[in-house]
């Protein structure tokens, strides 16, 4: 068993990232971080080690609540809705997890393009995580 979580250092990302490590642990589930990059010339040296470090903070952190995990940060040029999609059947996973961030009235019209793209196109049930207040 496996879950795919989308994993960007956001409030939203971190909500999402709590909730699958929650669930891999009461599931007794792998849990398969994906931190997805489009990469190309706005993608500088600077924020590829600022991402590196934040996922090496998660490993650890994973690491001492005893989460059976594997950490992986894509820059194939890709959309994160594909690469999340891509990776989730890959290793057949039984669902996946995204954050959801808060919207305005009339921004609850338009789900953010890549969260409509998993919920739509996902071959696997996903939950999606509303970040708390604050």
């Amino acid at each position: 068993m496996s879950i795919v979580v989308g994993y960007v250092p956001t409030k939203e990302g971190r909500a999402a990232l709590r909730q699958a490590a929650d669930e891999a642990l009461l599931r007794k589930s792998k849990l398969i971080v994906i931190n997805s990059q489009r990469g190309g010339r706005d993608y500088d040296a600077g924020e590829a080690q600022q991402f590196e470090s934040e996922l090496n903070r998660i490993q650890r952190e994973l690491d001492e609540a005893g989460v059976q995990h594997e950490v992986r940060q894509l820059v194939r040029g890709n959309e994160p809705a594909e690469d999340l999609i891509a990776v989730a059947e890959e290793e057949d996973a039984d669902f996946i997890v995204i954050g959801l961030r808060r919207r305005t009235p009339v921004g609850k019209l338009i789900l953010g393009s890549n969260a409509q793209r998993i919920l739509l196109d996902a071959s696997c049930p996903v939950l999606a995580v509303k970040a708390g207040e604050g």
